[in-house]
């Protein structure tokens, strides 16, 4: 078998593939020479800078797994890949600690003003008084998003004496605890924090996540960084904060907008701020480990194994996937629905098979699930293989369970969630054997697909519900693709299922809510 590696990755990584295959090392090639070669590999290894695109993928006729060496995967067509039945697997672990210790060097760097003072050194002058900072023992550390990486600061800085708190809407109390630090909610944190660091994937709830708002609730001199990602902070209202004093200095190692330059850098020529060109990975340990964990993924998606760190999809007997095949797209975005009803961390999952689904093997549709309600709140990619680990991680007990009693379909997924602050359920089937619905929230009956937006609002049955939330939304130029009202017996309100074209606002969204009857407003995305 041949693989092409496509981008510098280290040789540690391309040693261990040359033990097994035959590799060709061909970085900066063009679109076009990448194109005419692709055909001839059964393995593509790459960085970030191969574009692996769907027309690549549709040239690739013998490919078989595509490793890329390091985490994002944002440089690769998945859907295309797994369409043809590719594997893709990623190195989700191996620049942990690079990124780890980059965001602890910042913090020191940015409170004892060290790349200034070496600057000052370079000049041939002897300034000790412009660069005294201060300690960071008995200061406390607000940590946002208690991850991977989050949760790895916060054991380090512990070590410094520091008070360590943390918030996270998506781990449990005891996993907190086993950090050895206090879950706080995110104002609490914002107010209560010397020193803020940031470790979440970006979402819609995390970009701009550090903006005027929450400078406004946060101490005097407060200290923040960011290695994560560019866009959770809003950079131009912390330099502001920094020039009137609110912010006593800032540690920057990721932009929106890259490379940064003259142009674009809002904190140029500002003493109390430290920036890196994006360095939280880039360690010799860091590049090797990547690649050495991506080698191993390949060779073992070659030699028909699971592979540990596959994105898209893992290994199913042939003899169950022909049951459960047409429901794994239903089970996933179920899990994407629940993690959206839950107003707390997840504690319990039981998912319940009923018709022909009880008489098989339904792991991997359990696991599609937990990959669709993990995968929003994660900073980690979340797949077919790690995602019962990230549960278990995170504290969450998992059950499955078997029916063989008909209910209103023969055959039917439903599952229950368990937070510190109540229980959901949530039910679907395939119409016509390939058509995935939703069936039941709670205990509304419904019916609709689960796909694109969905607007979710549980309200009072009373008139002009349907119609005041339709004018809201036609005023903002929102189309609604369909909607459907589900009811209950047992008490007397509904639930509207609204599909939407676009992504709502949030002032739209509290339009929405301000509604008198409105019981509660939920955003969905189906297809995260």
């Amino acid at each position: 078998m041949r693989i092409l590696v496509s981008d510098d990755v280290s040789e540690k990584g391309v040693a261990i593939l040359r033990e097994h295959f035959d590799v060709d090392v061909k970085t900066n090639m063009p679109p076009e020479e990448l194109l005419a070669c692709i055909g001839e590999y059964d393995g593509l290894v790459t960085r970030s800078q191969t574009q692996v695109t769907e027309e690549v993928i549709a040239a690739a006729h013998n490919l078989k797994v595509i490793g890329r060496a390091g985490v994002g995967v944002d440089n690769i067509n998945i859907p295309a890949a797994t369409a043809r039945g590719i594997v893709v697997c990623n190195a989700p672990e191996g620049n942990t600690i690079a990124a780890v210790e980059h965001t602890i060097g910042m913090m020191l760097a940015v409170t004892r003003h060290i790349p200034q003072a070496h600057q000052s050194i370079q000049e041939g002058k002897w300034d000790r008084k412009s660069f005294t900072g201060i300690q960071l023992q008995g200061r406390t550390l607000g940590v946002i998003g208690v991850g991977r990486v989050g949760s790895r600061v916060a054991k380090r800085m512990q070590a410094f004496e520091m008070n360590v708190i943390g918030y996270d809407p998506y781990i449990t109390e005891e996993r907190a605890h086993q950090i050895g630090i206090e879950l706080v909610d995110f104002d609490t944190l914002l107010a209560k924090s010397d020193y803020i660091t940031i470790h979440t994937p970006l979402t819609k709830e995390t970009r701009d996540m550090i903006d005027a708002d929450a400078i406004a609730k946060m101490k005097d001199g407060v200290h923040l960084v960011n290695c994560a990602r560019g866009e959770c902070f809003d950079n131009i209202a912390i330099a502001e904060a920094i020039k009137s004093g609110k912010v006593a200095g800032a540690a920057i190692d990721v932009y929106p907008n890259e490379p940064l330059t003259l142009d674009n850098n809002p904190y140029l020529g500002m003493f109390n701020v430290v920036q890196t060109s994006h360095l939280g990975a880039s360690t010799v340990e860091a590049q090797e480990g990547v690649a050495v964990d991506v080698a191993y993924g390949v060779i073992d998606a070659l030699s028909g194994k699971p592979v540990m760190n596959a994105v898209n999809m893992a290994p199913i007997p042939k003899s169950v996937a022909a049951v459960i095949q047409p429901y794994f797209g239903l089970a996933e975005r179920m899990g994407t629905i629940a993690i959206y009803l839950a107003n707390g961390p997840v504690k319990e999952v039981e998912i319940e098979y009923s018709g022909e689904l009880s008489g098989t093997e339904t792991q991997h549709l359990s696991t599609a699930f937990l990959k669709g309600l993990l995968n929003p709140i994660l900073q980690d990619s979340v797949n077919y293989v790690n995602a019962p680990g990230l549960a278990k991680k995170r504290n969450i007990d998992v059950k499955e369970s078997k029916s063989h009693k008909s209910g209103y379909y023969t055959t039917a997924i439903t599952a229950r969630i368990k937070t510190s602050n109540g229980e959901h359920e949530i039910a679907g089937t395939l119409f016509d054997g390939k058509l995935p619905k939703i069936v039941q929230i709670d205990q509304y009956r419904v019916d609709f697909t689960p796909e694109g937006y969905l607007l979710l609002v549980p309200h009072v049955d009373q008139p002009n519900m349907i119609g005041q939330i339709a004018t809201i939304l036609g005023k903002a130029q929102i189309n609604i693709n369909g909607m459907q009202v589900g009811n209950t017996t047992e008490s007397g309100t509904n639930i509207m299922a609204v599909a939407v074209s676009e992504d709502i606002p949030n002032d739209i969204l509290l339009q929405i809510s301000g509604i008198e009857g409105i019981l509660d407003v939920k955003l969905i995305h189906c297809e995260e």
